[in-house]
């Protein structure tokens, strides 16, 4: 007799020798015991899981002598029949090669005639998705009302094709893929029975190519065998199998996440020189580092993950050294560029440029980042990255706004660097400096003069310091337009948020619409980051600074909504104003200088109005 493969050779013919599926077992013997079997049952679920195993293991306990039995005995003449195949009441139907109306209707006619030698007919469908609409159609009130001596079960591994007609007919039985650890202790035993010794290593490796399936997992195990005979060591399974083990694709990912580059390349040589599949390779890298990202934010990965356990504790080492956002961002761009490179051309080299890319992940920086510290140079402060390991020197970029820095600037501009002494400003106005800065807020400038155009300067801060003087020279603004200043307005926001003056750039036109300020985009990339909240509120500061008008800012993209702006993020804004125009030291002020309100300025205080000019050369008083 001719070879019989380990696939034939070790499948159950009980029950409790099926791998897995405890819950599907369980379900029909209890239907057994109980005599609840379903007139048809349908199996699905990816090869080699026991579909077929377990219709026949029905048949044989529905037709058993000593039954029906939760258990076949495998001794009586029926359950030695079924085992042999040569058992009449038992018809196997491959659905590929028997798939018209015509082979349906033969079947029809076949199940009218009573058993010949057991108690019932069984009728097993493989593959049973293939069949035509019509063989469908020609079952359906057959499979619904069946005599009473027939049972159907039918075997799929694409269930989803199955007509919904179908499956109301039948009692569904899923099975899953089986576990590493219940394949690696089945398989252990067969090679025990065989008298192989096999090396844990070389195991993991076979588990790891089944992918679940019992008779994969069996196939490769007959090809080792034959290769290495009765000692199999990992070697032998990788040479075999043209694997690249998981040793050489955790180095790769080591050195991806360090950033040595020369490992990263010596690898990729190393699995092209082997004549691998760069596919297969490509998965088992993304199935590494999806493993890595797992490990990184589960707090128990082994319920996500079916790796041996040497790889997992390795896996979870790897994973502690580095941030969870960094194995995902890196993650996400393996898959993007593998992905091209599986198709590619030259496989290789796309392969080895995916892989440089994603090295240089580890140097970019978010874009949160940046705005957060772009944010802190324009407040003139001075941020230091212990990454960059040089200070961002904010003076040079941008204005500053403290007294120290004004001196600073001063000093620059070529005055003599004053004294102790000469540096001493009076108590009063350093409380007062000190309180607008922790306020954050400016209130109304106020021009005294009974014309438009007349301007005020300011009186000595004291007698004592007679260098010491800031004028400033203030114009209305009232008559700006969006029409005319629109250039100058992206400007002033150019000075403070020069982020949002680039993005202000990217508008097709700007217009007042009622008391909105409507800004039309083309794309709503453009004006993505504008609408957020945290960022149209200070817009809406801008503007109504700067324009001297109080209106809300609405975002305009043909065929979208994406960049709608909710209306009550201007409103605090738009309160601020009213609430410093009606203070009423601003309306004492006004009345007793016979005066009128400028300027309403909101926001921290290094907003200042374009069109203020700050003349900080100092004037002597005439002498006396």
């Amino acid at each position: 007799m001719s070879y019989l493969v380990l696939a034939r050779k070790s499948r159950p013919r009980t029950f409790s020798e099926v791998v897995g599926q405890k819950a599907v077992v369980r379900t029909l013997q209890n239907a057994l015991e109980q005599n609840r079997v379903a007139h048809a049952l349908i199996f699905s679920g990816v090869r080699g899981v026991g579909k077929t195993t377990l219709a026949r293991i029905m048949a044989k306990a529905l037709n058993c002598e000593q039954g029906p039995a939760p258990e076949p005995c495998n001794q009586c003449t029926s359950c030695t029949e079924i085992n042999s195949g040569s058992s009449i009441d038992l018809v196997e139907i491959d659905g590929a090669s028997n798939r018209g109306i015509q082979e349906i209707r033969e079947l029809k006619e076949n199940i009218r005639f009573m058993p010949t030698g057991s108690r019932y007919k069984i009728i097993i469908i493989d593959e049973v998705h293939m069949l035509t609409t019509e063989a469908f159609n020609a079952l359906l009130k057959t499979l619904e009302e069946p005599p009473e001596h027939v049972y159907f079960m039918f075997a799929t591994t694409e269930l989803h094709k199955v007509p919904v007609t179908i499956l109301s007919r039948c009692q569904r039985y899923e099975l899953k893929r089986i576990g590493s650890r219940e394949l690696t202790g089945y398989f252990q035993s067969i090679a025990e029975k065989e008298g192989v010794d096999l090396e844990p290593a070389a195991l993991n490796i076979i588990v790891r190519e089944a992918g679940g399936s019992v008779r994969d997992g069996l196939s490769l195990l007959d090809q080792i065998f034959s290769y290495c005979g009765t000692t199999v060591r990992v070697n032998d399974v990788i040479d075999v199998l043209g694997l690249v083990s998981n040793q050489v694709i955790s180095e790769l990912a080591e050195a991806l996440l360090s950033g040595q580059m020369t490992t990263v390349l010596e690898v990729v040589d190393r699995v092209c020189d082997f004549g691998m599949d760069l596919k297969r390779f490509i998965n088992d890298l993304l199935s590494w580092f999806r493993a890595l990202v797992v490990c990184g934010i589960c707090s128990n990965p082994e319920k996500l993950l079916d790796f041996p356990d040497n790889e997992m504790s390795e896996l979870k080492q790897c994973a502690k050294k580095y941030p969870a956002q960094g194995l995902v961002l890196m993650f996400n761009v393996l898959m993007e560029n593998l992905e091209k490179a599986g198709y590619s051309s030259r496989p290789r080299y796309a392969l080895e440029m995916a892989l440089i890319k994603t090295a240089q992940v580890r140097e970019v920086v978010p874009v949160s980042r940046i705005l957060s510290r772009l944010d802190e140079v324009i407040k003139g402060e001075f941020p230091f990255d212990e990454e960059d390991a040089q200070p961002v020197a904010a003076e040079k970029a941008f204005p500053v706004s403290s007294v120290d820095e004004k001196k600073k600037l001063l000093n620059k501009k070529g005055h003599k660097e004053q004294g102790p002494e000469e540096n001493f400003i009076p108590e009063e106005a350093e409380k007062k400096e000190q309180a607008d800065l922790s306020a954050g807020t400016y209130a109304s400038d106020i021009s005294t003069g009974k014309s438009a155009g007349e301007e005020t300067t300011v009186p000595p801060v004291t007698q004592e310091e007679p260098d010491q003087i800031e004028e400033y020279s203030t114009k209305k603004t009232f008559n700006r337009t969006v029409r005319r200043h629109w250039n100058d307005f992206i400007e002033y926001v150019g000075d403070r948020k020069p982020w949002m003056a680039s993005a202000l750039q990217m508008a097709k036109v700007a217009h007042l619409d009622g008391e909105e300020l409507v800004i039309e985009y083309d794309n709503p990339t453009n004006c993505r980051l504008l609408k957020n909240r945290e960022n149209i509120t200070p817009l809406t500061e801008f503007a109504m600074d700067f324009f001297q008008k109080d209106f809300r800012i609405r975002f305009s993209v043909p065929d979208t909504d994406r960049c709608n702006v909710d209306p009550a993020n201007g409103n605090k804004v738009k309160q601020e104003r009213q609430t410093l125009a009606n203070d009423s030291l601003v309306l004492t002020a006004v009345e007793i200088f016979n005066g009128e309100v400028g300027d309403i300025r909101v926001g921290p205080r290094f907003r200042k109005p374009m069109n203020e000019t700050v003349n900080m050369d100092r004037k002597k008083q005439p002498d006396e």
